[in-house]
């Protein structure tokens, strides 16, 4: 029987370029450290891969939204925290007005108080970036509109927030409001107009106007503690789906890792064994390539 010698010939290089080919896959799993380098090396551990990386892409974008609530929160604790402050010297300046003190000195304090309307009403106007603080929804427009007399004074401020807070997503079924509620922000409008009537109270020496006001003071400055209260509890909630965040995306390039890792120890025993292989498959090789077509040919 004739067996053509291109036919054998062909058939001893594409064995070795098969071989050189395994050898060359085996080298770069090695040398990197991953034995994934084609969708073809594992179609169905490429699949999970996409699964697993759409999951971390996700879970990126709820990991950038905790972060932006949390900073939300905190400026707003903050400014919360400084109206209080304004409330406790409001309210200490309405006591000390109802003592025994002469018009003057009321007209003195008086002139401090217009200090902390101005104040109060920046405090109500704060932005986080390009977002109003206390604005609910309507995060794009100031919140507290004051009206001025002829002289440039504030008579009164009023609302002009959204009554709903915006909302911002932590995952894909819950949210947290890191903005105060409609209902704070009007106390906040409310407590600037409380400052407005002490200082008038003061200005024309009217003790009952005084009292009057301290009085609304007081009420209004338990919303604000009640608002840094759960500004507080809001912090906590985001910092703990922080924690539940970074802890589910090591959880996933754990597993990415795991599906596109080398075994090392068994893939350089591979490497080993298709070196020898391909070394002795290019020895066979030249020893058949020069064999003469006469051997092939039967003896007479």
């Amino acid at each position: 029987m004739r067996i053509a010698s291109n036919t054998v010939s062909d058939n001893i290089i594409r064995e070795i370029q098969q071989l050189a080919s395994q050898q060359a896959k085996l080298q770069n799993e090695v040398s990197t450290g991953q034995r994934i380098s084609q969708p073809e090396d594992d179609p169905a551990a490429v699949d999970r891969i996409l699964n697993l990386r759409n999951e971390s892409r996700e879970l990126a974008q709820f990991s950038s939204n905790a972060n932006r609530a949390l900073e939300i929160s905190q400026a707003t604790f903050a400014g919360l925290t400084e109206l209080k402050k304004t409330s406790d010297r409001a309210t200490e300046i309405g006591t000390l007005g109802n003592g025994a003190i002469g018009a003057d000195a009321r007209q003195a304090y008086g002139a401090e108080l217009d200090q902390l309307i101005e104040q109060a009403i920046q405090l109500g106007n704060s932005k986080l970036g390009n977002d109003y603080l206390y604005a609910g929804a309507a995060v794009d427009q100031a919140p507290i509109v004051a009206t001025r007399d002829a002289n440039g004074q504030v008579t009164a401020v009023t609302y002009a927030g959204d009554a709903q807070p915006a909302g911002i997503p932590l995952s894909a079924t819950s949210s947290v409001t890191p903005f105060t509620d409609g209902a704070t922000n009007q106390s906040m409008a409310g407590f600037i107009n409380h400052l407005v009537a002490l200082r008038d109270g003061l200005n024309h020496n009217d003790s009952a106007a005084i009292t009057a006001a301290q009085s609304s003071l007081l009420d209004t400055e338990n919303v604000l503690v009640s608002a840094v209260a759960e500004q507080g509890a809001v912090q906590t909630r985001i910092e703990t789906s922080q924690s539940q965040q970074a802890a589910v995306s090591q959880n996933l390039d754990s597993l990415v890792s795991d599906e596109t890792s080398a075994d090392l120890p068994s893939t350089i025993v591979r490497l080993n064994q298709a070196q020898t292989a391909y070394q002795a498959a290019l020895q066979s090789a030249a020893k058949i390539m020069q064999t003469s077509l006469l051997d092939y040919l039967p003896v007479s």
